[in-house]
């Protein structure tokens, strides 16, 4: 009697970002998995370890509108599912908020620049490209705001506008989600490893190995074979795969804290605020965290990539520019203390939509590709993760069509 051959599979995750821990995550949890036939390694460029770029450095916002719906659509539900299932609003910020356009006047508070960073142009993020407008002009208040929202001066504001029910918007706290994600795959056995990729490596067509530099020897040139290779590293995917039509948008924020015995409610704003003393409009977003830590952005930029993500740079005039525009609609947040000066690269896909979600075999057997997120790359990363274990690991992905997100398209 013959028994069937199992099959072995090697694979290399290169990127140690929120996509990248993910997708370790959900292999180790398809029934499919197993550590005598799988082998799972989560390949990482930083010396300091995963969630080194824009997923530890993100808002963490988790929203049913975000963009685009055939992946929301899977993230969603499963992001509810892991904090139920791994404790998430201890473990990670887990929670439900209030979320709101905010739009008024801020007080003079000296020289304000536009948050927008020194040797870039100035890029949309893009955040509300998914978000119906005409929902918001149906619910707009004429006057006033949340009762609870009382950390922004009512006198200094136009309108305010909720942009989602009381379930459909949630947030988490980027690093430690992308940490926790990588911490619950390596306790089904899987590795990090910490090395630049060089190349994919193929034979017929058929991916064969992942080549990379050691991070703590960069004399050190190393070989990872690999059955499937899974590129999700983000802004930095064309160094793999020059062709990928990925650019890289600069993003600075601040974390603040706020004095001692003040609450900050739970509600994430996409504010307009204009600074006439200035004849300046901008337009930063607020995320209050369960912490009481309040977290916020200014817009892109497009400077240039540096070759590495311990190598990006912070212009801290840009991070002082969000605090002040924050602080000049909110006194608690003006005398609170800065904590995090910060920048990170956003991975965005250069002929519009995206991300790229699956296998590129116009390249190569066992290529998959899980990039060009833009800033939704924590919303969407467990509905990305799903589908590409569900590729590897041979099961029928249940979700939406997914063929306007193929790397056939975009390759």
């Amino acid at each position: 009697m013959s028994m069937d051959k199992v099959e072995q599979r090697n694979i290399v995750i290169i990127g140690g970002g929120i996509i990248g821990c993910s997708i370790a995550y959900y292999l180790t949890r398809h029934p499919s998995y197993s550590t005598s036939t799988t082998n799972i390694i989560v390949l990482e460029a930083s010396a300091n370890g995963v969630a080194q770029g824009a997923s530890g450095k993100a808002g963490g916002l988790i929203a049913k509108w975000a963009y685009p719906r055939e992946i929301v659509d899977i993230s969603f539900p499963e992001h509810v599912k892991l904090a139920e299932e791994h404790n998430g609003a201890e473990r990670w910020g887990w929670r439900f908020v209030g979320c709101g356009s905010w739009e008024g006047e801020g007080e003079a508070l000296g020289e304000s620049g536009s948050g927008v960073g020194k040797g870039g142009k100035r890029k949309s993020l893009e955040k509300t490209l998914g978000f119906d407008a005409t929902v918001a002009l149906a619910s707009r208040t004429d006057k006033g705001l949340p009762d609870d929202l009382t950390w922004v001066k009512e006198d200094l504001t136009t309108s305010y506008s909720p942009m989602s029910g009381p379930d459909g918007t949630a947030q988490v706290h980027p690093y430690l989600f992308t940490t926790s994600m990588l911490d619950l795959a390596k306790e089904k056995g899987v590795q990090l490893v910490k090395g630049t990729a060089i190349s994919i490596e193929q034979v017929n067509r058929h991916v064969t190995a992942v080549t990379y530099r050691d991070r703590s020897d960069s004399s050190r040139i190393e070989t990872l074979p690999a059955t499937h290779v899974v590129l999700s590293a983000g802004a930095w995917s064309p160094s793999i795969i020059p062709s990928l039509p990925i650019a890289a948008t600069r993003a600075h924020s601040v974390t603040i804290h706020p004095k001692a015995g003040v609450t900050i409610s739970p509600y994430v704003l996409f504010t307009e605020i204009l600074l006439p003393a200035h004849s300046l409009s901008v337009s930063p977003e607020i995320y209050a965290r369960p912490d009481n830590e309040v977290y916020a952005c200014g817009p892109g930029d497009d400077s240039i990539l540096p070759g590495n993500v311990d190598d990006v740079e912070v212009d801290l005039a840009a991070c002082q520019s969000i605090t002040n525009h924050v602080a000049s609609i909110s006194q608690e947040l003006r005398e609170g203390a800065i904590d995090k000066r910060q920048a990170c690269f956003l991975p965005v896909v250069r002929t519009g939509g995206g991300p790229i979600i699956g296998e590129a075999d116009k390249i190569a057997k066992g290529l998959y590709i899980a990039t060009g997120h833009t800033c939704w790359g924590i919303c969407n990363a467990p509905g990305t993760a799903k589908v590409i274990a569900e590729l590897i690991m041979g099961r029928k992905v249940r979700s939406r069509n997914l063929t306007k997100l193929a790397p056939s398209r975009f390759l």
